[in-house]
C-alpha cells in the first residue's frame, strides 16, 4: 500500500470519530434544550460520514485497500457550549493537518488524482474552520448571557447564525444581490 492511501485509511479514523463526537454533542446539546445547536452538530455528524463516504469511494474506484478503524466512545459532557465549540475547532484543525499531510503525500508520490479529490477537502477545511471560529467568537461575545445563547440558539435553528459564512460572503461588498 502506497504511503498516501495508507495516510487516507488512517485519515477515515478522524472522519469517523468526528462524525461519532459531533452525534454525542448534538446529544448533549438537545438534553439542554438547545434544539438549534444540537441539529446543526447532528448534520456535522452526518456530513463527517459523507467526508468519510467520499474518502473510501476514491480507495475502491483506485483499486486500493479500505481500511474501517475502530472508533472510541467519545466525550459526552462539556462544561458549556464555548468549551463543546473549542473541540470542534480543535478536531477540525487536526484533521486540516491530516488532509493536508495526505496532499503532500500524494504530490510526492504524483497521484494527480488524488490531489484532484483532496482539492475538494482543502476547500471544505477552510469551511469548516471559519464556521467554527466565527460560532467560538459569537459564543464568547455572549459570555454567559442565557438570553444571547438562546438567541444564538434560535439563529442556528432557522439557518441565519451562519449563512453569509457558508456562502463565503462574509467580505462580498454586494452580498447577496451580486449581478443585481
Amino acid at each position: 500500500m502506497s504511503s498516501h492511501t495508507a495516510a487516507i485509511n488512517t485519515h477515515l479514523s478522524l472522519e469517523f470519530q468526528a462524525s461519532h463526537t459531533y452525534l454525542a454533542m448534538s446529544i448533549w446539546l438537545r438534553e439542554k434544550d438547545l434544539i438549534g445547536f444540537s441539529s446543526y452538530m447532528l448534520n456535522k455528524s452526518v456530513e463527517e460520514r459523507g467526508h468519510a463516504s467520499k474518502l473510501i469511494s476514491y480507495l475502491v474506484d483506485s483499486d486500493c485497500e479500505v481500511q474501517l478503524p475502530t472508533i472510541e466512545s467519545p466525550q459526552r459532557d462539556w462544561d458549556s457550549v464555548e468549551a463543546l465549540f473549542d473541540m470542534v475547532y480543535s478536531m477540525e484543525k487536526d484533521v486540516t493537518r491530516s488532509i493536508n499531510d495526505i496532499y503532500s503525500l500524494s504530490e510526492k508520490q504524483g497521484d494527480r488524482t488524488a490531489t484532484a479529490m483532496l482539492d475538494w477537502f482543502i476547500e471544505e477545511q477552510l469551511q469548516e474552520e471559519s464556521e467554527a471560529r466565527f460560532v467560538i467568537k459569537r459564543l464568547r461575545l455572549a459570555d454567559s448571557n442565557s438570553a444571547a445563547l438562546i438567541l444564538l440558539d434560535q439563529q442556528f435553528l432557522d439557518g441565519t447564525l451562519l449563512a453569509n459564512v457558508k456562502a463565503g460572503r462574509a467580505f462580498d461588498s454586494q452580498g447577496s444581490s451580486a449581478g443585481a
